[in-house]
């Protein structure tokens, strides 16, 4: 529920420390500067002291699942602890502008929505994106002034740009849509905006684990209407950390493609456009053949696909017995299939070896008690899971190693994109 206050900065604090705790998993100085100053920053750059709202949208990290949504699979996700924050104030006009921290101000004007070419690639067109498919769906759109604060890090496979995208039509459906939006189809829009304005594309599943909030198993047999099974987190003894292991992904498009067009090859050969509408029995049976007309490695990609698809159906059941200990031996089976049958833990020509470097160094520090790559891989992130007591060395070893810019210690989130404060009066 959203929680009105009045005027005064002084009396956000009040609120602050249980909002923080939803949001954060803890209380803590540094939230409560930067909401204040968030606020401050709105106001002194938009010259306003009228009503506004605050909204926040979190990252996300894929528990487990790896590399099974584009084929039809079913994907762990959860929404965590960092977030975008957003000042908002409701305007009249044709125009929604935004201004984030660091970061020129976006304007938009709402009765021209379509493609620019020139704004291919920028947080403009992640904008005007979402207002377009708003638009083109029926709901409405309308203007608005916003002011951004961001701690989701950029790089760290956590989704920074979802999290913007999922932020913005969070602020449509509340100011203009009556909450009438639902979470997936706030999820879409995001999607459409990254795949038709900014060109990148991407699957569903950062969208819809932001848009959801909370740990889901998300299967994505029918694309573009997934099933959505909320699970609880009751491991209240381990800690969750991303590490950024560094890497560059310029020259490492070709090895992410391979993944997509080598299960898809399998599929083919079948009959069939993807691993779901096949069998692993299928695929065995037919595996002297398949290595010969498709290769080994897309066998091996194909039989990870069905195990893991299958490991995040016996992680729902482990979080729903609260059975810590076989969560955490899916999630190092997980880790291993990865390695050995999906090979996205480095490109064959990476000397670095990023990821296999900072999983060897994170499995020998007492209290991990599961470490995986993390999303994509090739380069970027790795996912571990460590006990609570040990945390404190997991990030010093760690942040001595890759920085403390890259070391990052989370909390799973039960609430997604969300409005968390009306304020009456700014002044």
């Amino acid at each position: 529920m959203t929680t009105v206050l009045s005027t005064k900065y002084s009396s956000i604090k009040d609120i602050l420390p249980a909002i923080q705790q939803e949001l954060y998993g803890e209380e803590s100085e540094a939230a409560t500067t930067r909401f204040i100053n968030i606020i401050q920053s709105f106001r002194e750059y938009f010259k306003s002291s009228g009503e506004v709202d605050l909204f926040s949208a979190p990252g996300r990290i894929e528990i487990t699942g790896n590399h099974t949504d584009h084929n039809g699979g079913k994907v762990l996700t959860a929404a965590i602890s960092v977030d975008v924050l957003a000042v908002v104030e409701k305007q009249t006009g044709n125009f929604i502008r935004v201004k984030s921290e660091g970061y020129s101000e976006i304007s938009i004007d709402i009765r021209d929505l379509t493609y620019k070419p020139g704004e291919k690639g920028t947080s403009t067109a992640l904008v005007r994106g979402v207002l377009d498919y708003f638009k083109q769906k029926g709901y409405i759109v309308g203007a608005f002034d916003a002011s951004l604060s961001s701690n989701v890090p950029k790089g760290a496979g956590v989704s920074s740009s979802s999290s913007f995208e999922v932020l913005i039509a969070e602020i449509l459906n509340v100011l203009y849509n009556n909450n009438s939006v639902s979470k997936i189809e706030k999820a879409k829009a995001s999607k459409y905006a990254e795949n038709e304005h900014f060109k990148k594309p991407c699957g569903l599943m950062d969208q819809a684990a932001i848009a959801l909030g909370g740990i889901n198993v998300i299967d994505f047999e029918n694309a573009q209407n997934p099933t959505v099974t909320p699970c609880e987190w009751n491991f209240s003894d381990l800690d969750v950390f991303v590490v950024n292991t560094g890497g560059d992904h310029s020259d490492l498009i070709s090895d992410y493609a391979s993944i997509l067009s080598e299960m898809e090859s399998v599929a083919n050969f079948f009959g069939k456009w993807n691993l779901r509408s096949c069998t692993k029995q299928q695929v065995l049976e037919n595996a002297r053949e398949l290595k010969e007309k498709v290769s080994g490695r897309a066998v091996l990609r194909s039989i990870h696909f069905f195990d893991e698809t299958h490991r995040v159906e016996l992680a729902q059941e482990a979080l729903s017995k609260c059975d810590e200990e076989a969560f955490l031996k899916i999630i190092r089976k997980s880790a291993h299939s990865s390695w050995e049958l999906l090979q996205n833990l480095y490109s064959p020509l990476d000397k670095q070896q990023c990821i296999p470097f900072a999983i060897a160094i994170s499995k020998e520090i007492d209290g991990v008690k599961a470490v995986r790559v993390h999303g994509g891989g090739f380069a970027g992130t790795i996912l571990a899971f460590v006990q609570k007591g040990s945390s404190s060395e997991y990030y010093d070893k760690m942040n001595s190693t890759f920085g403390q810019q890259n070391v990052f210690k989370l909390n799973i989130r039960k609430s997604g994109a969300r409005q968390i404060l009306h304020l009456e009066g700014l002044q």
